[in-house]
C-alpha cells in the first residue's frame, strides 16, 4: 500500500489530528464505561438466556475479552473516521488533487515554513515563486513598479495606475491551482477585440483596484481570487521611472554617453549600461515591504533582468535600508544566461560587481548554475553565464544544477527551490 494512502498517515507529526482523535477516543471510553455499568447491573438483576454466555464471550478470560473487544473497537472507529472524511470532503476535492491526508499534511508543513521575501520582476521572479510555494506559505514577493512596456505601460499611461504586469505573473505563480484560472489571467487579447496587447489579468487587477479603492487593495482581492499562497506587493506605491546612463561607442570620439529613460528602452538601446537610477530617486518604500524584510528569515534577490527587474527594487532607499538592517539570510541568484542589451558577456563576477556598484554589499552569498547547457533554436544566441575562474574572496559562491533542461536560458523552478531550501537549512557560517 502507498504510504501516503495508509490510514496511519493521519498520525504523522504536524497533522493537527492526533489531539482530536485522542479526545474522540476519550469520549468513546466514557460512553463505554457508562454502558458497562448499566449492562453489569442488568446482568446481575435479570435472568438471561444461555445464549448470552456466548454473546458476551464468557468462555474467554477477561483479559482476552478486553483485548479482543478493544482491537475490534479501534478498527471500527478508524474505518468510520476514514469513511466520514471521504464522504464529507469528496465534493470539495477532486481526484486529480491527490490524497486528502497528504494535502493536509503539506498544508500544515507549509504554514510552518520560513518567512521568505523575494525581490525582482518579470519571468525570473515568477519562476522562483512557482518552486518556493511548495515549501512555505509565508512568502512575500516584492515587485518592481518601473515597468513601462506592453499592456502594463498602456494601463499606466491611460489610468495612472502602477504597472500590474509583473504582479500578475507573480500572483499566477503563487496560485494554489495554476489551472484554467491561471491561464485566464495570462490570456492576452488579440487586435480583433480592440484590446490588442492587453492581458486579462492586467485588466482584472485594474478593475479590482478601481472597485477596492486602491492599487494595493486591488492586488489583495485579486490574490483571493487566485487562492495565492503568500502575497505579492509593490516596492513602492509612487510612480517611478527607470533611467540609465549608457556608454556609446562612436567613430569620432571613441566613446560617449547617452541617457535613456524608460525601463523598456534600456535593453532596446543595445549599449553598455554604466548605471541605472530611479526618477525620482527618493520615493518612499511601501511600509508592508519594509515590514516583511525586517521580519524575514530569508531574503532573495533575483533571478531576473539585473538592471531592469532586480535593481529597480533595491534602488528604493527604504528597501535597501531594510535589507541591510534585516537579520535574515540574504541570497542573490544569478541568471543562467546573459541578456542582450543588459548583461552581454557578463560572467558571475560582473553580475555581482554591477549589483555592488549600485547598492553595495547587500548580498554576500550568490547562487549560480553549474550545469552549463547551450541554448538552442531561436534562443541559440543566448550565452550561459560563465563561472569565475577562481573562488571569489569578497562573496560566497554556491553552485548547483538549477537549469531548465528544455529551456537552458531559464531556471528550473523545482531545482532552484530545492537548492535554496538546502542553503537555508545549512547552519549560517
Amino acid at each position: 500500500m502507498d504510504g501516503r494512502n495508509s490510514p496511519w498517515v493521519w498520525l504523522r507529526p504536524g497533522m493537527h489530528v492526533k489531539r482530536w482523535l485522542a479526545l474522540l477516543l476519550a469520549g468513546i471510553v466514557l460512553i463505554s464505561l457508562g454502558l458497562t455499568y448499566l449492562l453489569r447491573q442488568l446482568y446481575v438483576e435479570l435472568t438471561l438466556p444461555p445464549v448470552f454466555y456466548y454473546l458476551t464471550l464468557q468462555f474467554l478470560s477477561r483479559p482476552a475479552r478486553a483485548i479482543l473487544l478493544g482491537l475490534l473497537g479501534m478498527g471500527v472507529v478508524v474505518l468510520a473516521l476514514l469513511q466520514i472524511n471521504r464522504s464529507l470532503l469528496k465534493p470539495f476535492i477532486s481526484a486529480s488533487q491527490g490524497d486528502v491526508a497528504e494535502r493536509i499534511y503539506q498544508h500544515h508543513r507549509r504554514r510552518r515554513g520560513p518567512k521568505i521575501v523575494a525581490l525582482g520582476g518579470g519571468t525570473g521572479l515568477s519562476t522562483l515563486l512557482r518552486g518556493l510555494k511548495h515549501y512555505s506559505d509565508n512568502i512575500t514577493a516584492i515587485v518592481s513598479v518601473a515597468d513601462d512596456g506592453g499592456s502594463s505601460g498602456k494601463l499606466r499611461q491611460a489610468t495612472g495606475m502602477l504597472p500590474p504586469g509583473d504582479i500578475r505573473q507573480c500572483l499566477v505563480a503563487l496560485s494554489e491551482e495554476e489551472g484554467v484560472t491561471g491561464q485566464l489571467f495570462q490570456y492576452r487579447f488579440g487586435d480583433q477585440y480592440g484590446l490588442g496587447g492587453h492581458s486579462f489579468g492586467n485588466l482584472f487587477i485594474a478593475a479590482m483596484s478601481d472597485i477596492a479603492g486602491s492599487f494595493e487593495r486591488g492586488v489583495v482581492e485579486s490574490s483571493r481570487v487566485l487562492a495565492v499562497r503568500g502575497r505579492v506587493i509593490p516596492s513602492t506605491l509612487k510612480q517611478v521611472t527607470l533611467a540609465a546612463d549608457l556608454r556609446v561607442e562612436n567613430a569620432q570620439n571613441g566613446h560617449g554617453w547617452q541617457r535613456v529613460v524608460g525601463e523598456s528602452a534600456i535593453p532596446a538601446a543595445r549599449h553598455e549600461i554604466v548605471r541605472v537610477f530611479l526618477e525620482p530617486d527618493t520615493v518612499p518604500a511601501y511600509p508592508e515591504a519594509v515590514k516583511a524584510l525586517l521580519q524575514a528569515d530569508l531574503i532573495i534577490a533575483g533571478p531576473g533582468s539585473l538592471f531592469t527587474s532586480v535593481l529597480p527594487n533595491l534602488l528604493v532607499p527604504g528597501i535597501a535600508a531594510a535589507i541591510r538592517s534585516s537579520r535574515a539570510r540574504k541570497l542573490y541568484i544569478c541568471n543562467v544566461a546573459t541578456q542582450p542589451g543588459e548583461t552581454t558577456q557578463f560572467d558571475v563576477d560582473a553580475h555581482v560587481r554591477a549589483l555592488r556598484q549600485h547598492v553595495g554589499d547587500l548580498f554576500t552569498t550568490v547562487l549560480v548554475n553549474d550545469h552549463i547547457l547551450p541554448s538552442q533554436g531561436e534562443m541559440a544566441y543566448l550565452e550561459p553565464v560563465a563561472l569565475p575562474a577562481q573562488q571569489p574572496e569578497d562573496y560566497v559562491l554556491l553552485s548547483a544544477d538549477v537549469v531548465d533542461q528544455e529551456r537552458p536560458w531559464r531556471h528550473d523552478s523545482a531545482k532552484l527551490a530545492q537548492a535554496i531550501m538546502s542553503i537555508y537549512q545549512e547552519p549560517a557560517s
